[in-house]
């Protein structure tokens, strides 16, 4: 039994740190309602390709991280939508109510805690921001990335900062939110309470930087971008094949000694080399050689090598690459269009679940912009679609 698929999440969301966090809780089987405004809905759903062109509201940039979720639209600004949210609030009724607004918007839209905690004292309520409720700064990944020092750490010695390859403050903001959920629900279901849980982008991000604010301000070392190699450990980086790269990472001096006994190394064997230190300290020109070795095998042999030395080693896969990869391929989720069969493919989970599990890996389409007003305020509300047509022709849903 599956005690999380009893629970209902409303969410007031936009562009990625949000919509990812309510994904992660689709897959564990809660019941995720989206709220957008009507006519506009969230900017990501016009972000890519449309999967077909008459539904510009589809696109595919959406698609990544929506499904396994409902969605209404809804008027916030307007009274009557501020009371439609709050008997939703206690008729659905609602476990956990999320947002990404900023925070001067949540009294005027009728979201505050305070607000919705006397329609459901046991809510648990949920505000993600970029600095901190009491900042209005607006902010996105990459904004994060830069104040957050990911640029700096990343990027070739002597070239600029580059963002990260994926959106880290967005994604592991989400993660770190989830966490705070699945504790203040512990905390419910043993207390009866409900909890205010505020997640900041800035401190999530900053809380990645463990050794460089350690090393910065304990040891005075600042740890800046190095390219593909180690700070501390060598050799680690992306060496040559015939036919590709391969990732080499040496994390002991016994690994080490493994990898000079390996036919075509044994000229590394160098006396100099034997400590970690010693390599460190000729890292540039060790990494010279290394490749000069590397680049006379393919990239399988090489591995082969590694492998049998129990050196960590591996293919630097393209993304297309890493879909078809034995331990990645199998967990792969999907999703189908009802309406018009088309499937799309979407990451696997951290973690499997046992939601996923049951459903054979495979989550509901991306919902249409208000494709459930009918269903939830019908069933919750018990609105008729006489009154629905009516608040929709009002700007109201």
């Amino acid at each position: 039994m599956n005690p999380l698929r009893d629970l209902t999440v409303l969410s007031l969301e936009q562009a990625t740190v949000l919509p990812y966090l309510t994904y992660r809780l689709a897959m564990d089987g809660l019941r995720v309602i989206r709220v957008e405004p009507p006519g506009r809905g969230d900017p990501n759903r016009r972000v890519g390709d449309p999967f077909r062109p008459e539904e510009p509201l589809m696109s595919s940039y959406f698609f990544a991280i929506n499904a396994g979720k409902e969605a209404i639209t809804l008027n916030l600004k307007d009274p009557k939508g501020q009371k439609l949210l709050h008997d939703l609030v206690a008729e659905l009724p609602v476990d956990v109510f999320a947002t990404n607004q900023l925070p001067k918007n949540y009294e005027p839209l009728g979201i505050d805690y305070d607000t919705l905690r006397k329609i459901r004292p046991d809510l648990i309520w949920v505000g993600i921001t970029g600095f901190g409720p009491d900042s209005n700064e607006a902010a996105y990944d990459p904004i994060l990335q830069a104040r957050g020092g990911l640029m700096d750490l990343t990027g070739e010695p002597d070239g600029p900062p580059e963002v990260v390859g994926v959106p880290l403050p967005d994604m592991g903001t989400s993660e770190h939110a989830y966490g705070q959920i699945m504790k203040a629900l512990y905390r419910r279901a043993v207390t009866g309470e409900g909890a205010r849980i505020d997640v900041a982008m800035i401190d999530s991000t900053v809380s990645w930087l463990t050794q460089p604010i350690t090393m910065a301000k304990t040891f005075g070392k600042v740890m800046t971008r190095r390219g593909n190699t180690h700070e501390f450990f060598a050799p680690v980086s992306v060496y040559p094949t015939r036919d590709g790269y391969v990732y080499l990472a040496v994390g002991n001096d016994l690994q080490w000694q493994r990898l000079v006994a390996l036919p075509g190394f044994e000229g590394l064997g160098d006396p100099a080399y034997e400590t970690n230190a010693g390599r460190i300290a000729d890292v540039s020109r060790l990494n010279g050689r290394i490749a000069e070795v590397t680049r006379t095998l393919g990239t399988e042999d090489l591995l082969g090598l590694l492998r049998q030395a129990r050196i960590p080693g591996s293919r630097v896969q393209t993304v297309p690459e890493v879909c078809e990869d034995p331990a990645v391929k199998p967990k792969l989720l999907r999703t189908r269009d009802p309406q018009t069969g088309f499937e799309v493919c979407l990451a696997p989970p951290p973690v499997p679940t046992e939601f996923l599990r049951e459903s054979g890996g495979e989550l509901s389409f991306p919902p249409r912009l208000g494709e459930h007003n009918a269903k939830v305020y019908g069933e919750a509300l018990g609105l008729s679609e006489d009154a629905l047509a009516r608040l929709t022709g009002e700007g109201v849903v």
